[in-house]
């Protein structure tokens, strides 16, 4: 199954923050029934630049067998952010509907997903790896999208998401149903040009689209 998390610290926990980001991958390394995780930082998601990050945001999203879900809940890495966190908002997804690859690999692949016709709580991860040579093209192109993004029907919230402060960045929202999703997606003039403007400009190394019914969840992001 899969769970996200994102935590919001304090500022006096800005260097906690930062050194846990390269030593809790091996607390993930060493944990049983992981078969995919990445540890997220997060952003407001409006240019996809590093004057977008919020250094108050962490995440972590994992893919794990159901039986070790407790083992999770109870390791000292998820207590060790809980014991310095204000805020905490997790969830558990199923997929809907997934296209593309991240780092090379399909981490959603073999989840059980739901029925098309979901008809609660939709999440979206959208994630990228952009060429080097293609940043300054794809930051021109974001403002409208997350403009129509943040004025979308149907939008409960939304944040960036990244592995590093540049070339690897990606959106995760909440919405109240999988219909208004693909309203953003397929009918918002912003969207679509941005997809046009993906086919000609050719910036992503390697891209993720992926909608997922949020089965439980708990807090607010």
């Amino acid at each position: 199954m899969i769970r996200i998390y994102f935590w919001k610290i304090s500022r006096r926990y800005i260097p906690w923050a930062l050194l846990h980001m390269g030593l809790d991958r091996i607390s993930l390394w060493r944990m049983n029934g992981i078969s995919f995780w990445k540890l997220l930082g997060a952003g407001k998601g409006e240019t996809f630049t590093p004057r977008d990050a919020d250094p108050l945001r962490w995440g972590l999203l994992i893919v794990i067998e159901h039986d070790q879900l407790e083992t999770l809940e109870t390791s000292p890495l998820i207590r060790r952010w809980r014991s310095k966190s204000i805020a905490e908002f997790s969830a558990d997804l199923s997929p809907i509907s997934v296209h593309g690859k991240w780092s090379k690999t399909e981490p959603f692949h073999s989840i059980n997903g739901v029925e098309k016709n979901w008809n609660g709580r939709v999440a979206a991860i959208t994630r990228a790896r952009i060429k080097w040579r293609k940043n300054l093209i794809f930051w021109r192109s974001v403002p409208p999208v997350t403009q129509s993004l943040r004025s979308s029907p149907g939008l409960v919230s939304a944040i960036g998401i990244g592995e590093a402060p540049i070339g690897l960045q990606g959106t995760f929202s909440l919405w109240e149903s999988g219909d208004a999703v693909r309203n953003f997606a397929y009918r918002g003039e912003a969207h679509k040009a941005a997809i046009a403007a993906t086919h000609r400009e050719d910036w992503y190394a390697e891209e993720l689209f992926a909608r997922f019914a949020v089965t439980r969840s708990n807090g607010d992001i």
